[in-house]
């Protein structure tokens, strides 16, 4: 969960950014991650690392990006991209690492080598298409499937966790009931709770919309299915502990107590909600990935649009030492970064 502050705002993409100051290089790390801008690019060639000039700023590293997280060690936004579709390359998503001025720090930090080069890797390292996630006590958090490759390979969801200092993958917790899930947040005490959208048809099946919970070393369980729940989608928590989830397939947003009890009913500006930053005031941030904007709503209830046409706007994360939303496009392969005062 991310935080922000208030008042004017302005929305700036990816291409159009201030220059950011140098990169620093990342901490050396025994598992093989990417290098930041500079050459080479990976690990393990013989040539010392040499970062790029002080005169050249990159753009772009940024492929089918659904959720970002601010890492505030590093004061950076870590941008989970998910690369090729299941269905025509799998273990292809990466991480990348993204200055606050949405120039490249590390185009690819965990996942700078081919798919065949990550089985011969120790541990061996799988990323297939990550959508949601989290950064909680060191490790990172993501939302991801394995399968789903074609119409009889079945999906299962996947939660993968890795050691934020040195991009080792630390476990993985599988979701048997569910083929896919979207959003993720983490607890202080290290419990995991997931969004299972489901089905999106005209004629869908409620009771595949869930809330699941993963408690520290045990299983994952369904804490809410079905009604108020509509195509569940962002995920936060409140100052109060309580779980708050974004509608997709309205424009409702819903805070729950811990043990899954309906509190609250807002609505956002625009249905097809997707991403969700809870201020410490209670102030909520949402964004539609249907309707291309960000909506505010007041801890009194009231709404109000305050950015409007950004494209397949999905799960935004808040940058605050910039105090801004930075919010990842989807196919557009994009960052938006909408400014707030």
């Amino acid at each position: 969960m991310k935080r922000l502050l208030s008042l004017a705002i302005t929305v700036s993409v990816l291409l159009g950014i201030a220059v950011y100051p140098a990169r620093a290089q990342e901490e050396p790390s025994s598992y093989p991650t990417g290098n930041p801008v500079g050459v080479p690019a990976s690990p393990g060639s013989d040539a010392e690392f040499e970062p790029a000039s002080s005169n050249v700023t990159m753009y772009g590293a940024i492929y089918s990006a659904e959720s970002c997280t601010y890492d505030p060690e590093r004061d950076v936004i870590v941008v989970p991209n998910r690369g090729a579709p299941q269905s025509v390359r799998t273990n292809d998503a990466f991480i990348s690492f993204i200055n606050r001025d949405g120039s490249v720090r590390t185009p690819r930090w965990i996942g700078v080598q081919s798919p065949s080069a990550r089985a011969e890797l120790d541990p061996s390292l799988t990323l297939n298409h990550p959508l949601g996630s989290d950064i909680a006590d060191g490790t990172l958090y993501l939302a991801d499937r394995d399968g789903g490759t074609s119409e009889g390979d079945p999906s299962t969801a996947v939660v993968r966790m890795f050691d934020l200092q040195t991009g080792t993958p630390t476990g993985e917790i599988q979701i048997d009931d569910s083929p896919w899930i979207n959003d993720i947040e983490v607890t202080q005490d290290g419990t995991i709770y997931v969004t299972q959208t489901g089905d999106l048809g005209e004629d869908p099946d409620p009771s595949t919309w869930r809330v699941w919970e993963i408690e520290p070393g045990g299983t994952p369980s369904v804490l809410i299915e079905g009604d108020p729940l509509r195509q569940p989608n962002g995920l936060g928590i409140d100052a109060e502990g309580n779980l708050v989830v974004v509608n997709y397939g309205n424009d409702e947003v819903l805070t729950f107590s811990r043990g899954g009890k309906l509190v609250q009913t807002e609505t956002a500006a625009q249905p097809g909600g997707d991403g969700l930053v809870i201020m410490p005031d209670g102030t909520k941030y949402t964004s539609s990935v249907g309707e291309s904007g960000i909506s505010r709503i007041r801890p009194d209830g009231s709404t109000e649009l305050i950015a409007r046409n950004i494209p397949s706007a999905a799960s935004m994360c808040y940058d605050p030492k910039g105090h801004q939303l930075v919010v990842p496009m989807n196919p557009n392969n994009g960052l938006a970064f909408v400014q707030l005062r």
